[in-house]
């Protein structure tokens, strides 16, 4: 199913089933948040369907809920597209990682059965819900039985009607980073679900560090490998990415072509040494091609739809540099330590800015901006992305040399 057609079944049936669940919860004495238990939670499921991003976002919760119940206790629900972000980082068990395809809707239901029985037959007493305003998962979270649901709650905010299905109810802070607002749902397990909203008290992230990702000694090879055979030699130093994200299904984060093709310019006028490796799907290979022969031929070189999931991480553990549109490769990025520039326009990187110390995020903060949250279900209005294009090229450029002192002049020759 594509995103309009998840959208439709998500409003048509979506909200009867959001009201017809949440009549049956009231019929059968739920409707009393006194009667909620609030007793420790001994398996906890996440569900988390869409947004490679948002799972590396979901790490600190994750790691809040481990320490609870421990990792063989912990279990997560995601889109089967989605599966391999969790093959770099050790964090679930591969056994409870749980998917539902959504190729058709004959599919989907069927992998929906399988999940309900799956939690009830596991014995799974708490769900945490982390979607924010999809129907879906709310169903799923009252569908899988567990006595603890947590989740966000419209309240009195004309959102999105997604019933009355939650034990512990939150609402969504657009004040606190998605990082934090993920966290906020696994401490709300220790406060008393008569409390409206949850919270209430003081969460950040304090020290928490992302999990490094390792590659193994044959995937750097064969990453390496790839480089020399794109570029013909072995590539000179310092190695910048550009992920330009020429057809990102998601037209308005799209930094203009034209403006990523200046900045490779710049890049390599200011350092004599310096490679650029423009990455990205398949169906970009050709476009990728054109805007590398309009920067420079001769030290700019195409990965795209060359490399999957993990080899692009091993890529980034590679290189020195990643500039990009705001998109999943920035978070993925931030589990290689790679520094990186991630440039924000219809949404915010005081909510979603990739973690950890070498991220950069650039942001117009215009006042029409963001336009794209969930409260609209990511669908703007807009047709024409200002908050991108006024971000300018001397802007990436400063941030790129503050992120990466290598690119400072240098007097090595291309290739030497």
């Amino acid at each position: 199913m594509n995103e309009q057609q998840s959208r439709v079944l998500d409003f048509w049936i979506g909200v009867p089933l959001c009201f017809l669940l949440t009549v049956l919860r009231r019929l059968c004495g739920l409707f009393s948040l006194r009667g909620a238990v609030s007793s420790p939670p001994r398996k906890i499921l996440f569900i988390k369907l869409a947004e490679m991003g948002a799972i590396v976002l979901s790490m600190p919760a994750f790691e809040a809920a481990r320490r609870r119940v421990g990792r063989e206790n912990l279990y997560l629900l995601m889109l089967v597209g989605n599966r391999p972000v969790l093959d770099l980082i050790d964090v679930f068990p591969e056994s409870n990682v749980l998917t539902i395809r959504d190729k058709n809707l004959w599919t989907f239901a069927h992998d929906v059965i399988a999940l309900v029985r799956r939690c009830r037959r596991e014995g799974i007493d708490t769900v945490i819900d982390l979607e924010g305003f999809a129907r879906i998962s709310a169903i799923l979270t009252f569908l899988s039985g567990a006595r603890t649901r947590v989740g966000h709650h419209r309240f009195t905010v004309e959102g999105l009607y997604r019933g009355d299905l939650m034990t512990h109810r939150l609402a969504v802070n657009y004040y606190n980073h998605a990082s934090v607002q993920f966290l906020t749902m696994v401490e709300a397990l220790d406060a008393p679900p008569s409390e409206l909203p949850l919270v209430k008290r003081h969460i950040e992230l304090g020290s928490y560090e992302l999990p490094r990702f390792e590659p193994l000694t044959d995937e750097i090879n064969d990453i390496r490998r790839l480089v020399v055979q794109r570029c013909g030699r072995e590539p000179s130093r310092p190695l910048v990415i550009l992920n330009c994200n020429l057809i990102d299904l998601l037209p308005l984060r799209r930094w203009p072509r034209d403006a990523f093709a200046a900045l490779g310019r710049r890049i390599l006028k200011q350092n004599a040494a310096a490679t650029l490796l423009l990455t990205g799907l398949p169906a970009e290979r050709t476009l990728a091609e054109a805007l590398a022969r309009d920067i420079d031929a001769v030290r700019t070189f195409v990965l795209a739809g060359d490399t999957t999931l993990r080899s692009l991480v091993v890529l980034f553990t590679q290189a020195d540099l990643l500039i990009t549109s705001d998109c999943g490769p920035g978070h993925m990025a931030s589990l290689a330590g790679i520094p990186t520039v991630s440039i924000f326009g219809p949404e915010t990187p005081r909510l979603y800015a990739p973690l950890g110390a070498q991220n950069h995020a650039l942001w117009a903060g215009l006042a029409c901006s963001p336009c794209l949250n969930a409260f609209n279900q990511r669908r703007s209005c807009c047709t024409n992305n200002v908050c991108m294009q006024s971000i300018t090229v001397d802007q990436v450029f400063d941030a790129a040399l503050a992120a990466c002192p290598a690119l400072r002049p240098a007097s090595a020759k291309p290739g030497a």
